[in-house]
């Protein structure tokens, strides 16, 4: 499907540097979905909260509730959701278990977003 266009038939303007360097195909409908289902994981102030808490650190759920100001069930209620979208890591310390960002994408993510919306 990479059939040359001539110049009448190119968009102009705006619509033509939108589709400048477009991939030639959309990813796969269900990698959509899973990528629509990351970023609203990014949709609430307490979870972004406890991502910034971890970055550089691990935290026991006693800890990360102390430093974000949130009870110990509603950050465990939060981890849920992260450890699901693979966001956060966990590793168990006696009957502790301790928190950590799962890789450094998740920094990078964060970190892009600061950027852009501070712009």
């Amino acid at each position: 499907m990479n059939e040359r266009t001539d110049d009448a038939t190119r968009p102009q303007g705006a619509e033509a540097s939108a589709l400048d360097g477009a991939p030639d195909c959309m990813p796969d409908e269900e990698l959509l979905y899973e990528l629509a289902d990351l970023f609203k994981v990014f949709g609430d102030t307490t979870r972004i909260k406890m991502l910034y808490a971890l970055m550089g650190r691990e935290l026991s759920v006693g800890q990360l509730a102390e430093v974000i100001g949130a009870t110990h069930s509603a950050v465990s209620h939060q981890l849920r959701t992260l450890k699901q979208a693979r966001l956060v890591k966990f590793q168990r310390d006696g009957k502790n278990v301790i928190y950590s960002l799962s890789d450094d994408h998740v920094y990078t993510m964060l970190a892009q977003g600061m950027t852009h919306i501070c712009e």
